[in-house]
């Protein structure tokens, strides 16, 4: 019985390779259109509209000219930003972990005083004033950290907007509307 499964199950394999090899391959998908690549405009999200009637070649010629001039009077390239800026490194704050210690054994001493035992009261204070103190600490370190990256991506953004300003102010001052 088991032979007949096998040999079922052989002869239906063997014909669905069969009929697979029948069909036609099908055929490659061309590959999509080109994009047509973006314009100084266009890649700083500005709309440059010709209003004295510029040809696609004089706004060619203008935007790469106000490329160079925004770039000399900001400092600032768009094509070739500075690697954003890492925050300085701050030395991270120490001794949270003391002082929590010291709190928590001065804690625990008063406790550990009201049921007996002063010494082993300090010990559990300290120890746990120690990791609370760890802990605040860890928190507090990691908000100067996020906010030093905050700082310095605002930094960026304002480099990038006093770029798109004077591009605008150049290309304004050429005779095309920009918004």
């Amino acid at each position: 019985m088991s032979r007949h499964w096998i040999v079922s199950a052989l002869v239906l394999l063997a014909a669905g390779t069969v009929a697979s090899a029948q069909q036609p391959a099908a055929q490659p998908a061309a590959p999509p259109a080109a994009a047509p690549a973006k314009t100084m405009s266009q890649s700083l999200g500005l709309v440059v509209f010709p209003a004295k009637g510029q040809t696609v070649d004089q706004q060619k010629a203008d935007e790469a000219f106000c490329y160079d001039w925004a770039k000399q009077q900001t400092g600032y390239d768009p094509v070739a930003p500075p690697p954003a800026p890492t925050a300085a490194p701050q030395q991270a704050q120490k001794g949270g972990a003391v002082k929590g210690a010291a709190r928590g054994a001065a804690g625990g001493a008063a406790i550990g005083a009201i049921a007996g035992d002063t010494g082993e009261g300090a010990a559990i204070g300290a120890a746990a004033g120690a990791m609370k103190g760890r802990r605040e600490q860890k928190k507090a370190n990691a908000a100067a950290q996020q906010q030093s990256q905050q700082q310095a991506q605002a930094a960026g953004a304002a480099q990038k907007d006093g770029y798109k300003k004077a591009f605008s102010a150049c290309m304004e001052g050429k005779g095309y509307t920009v918004k």
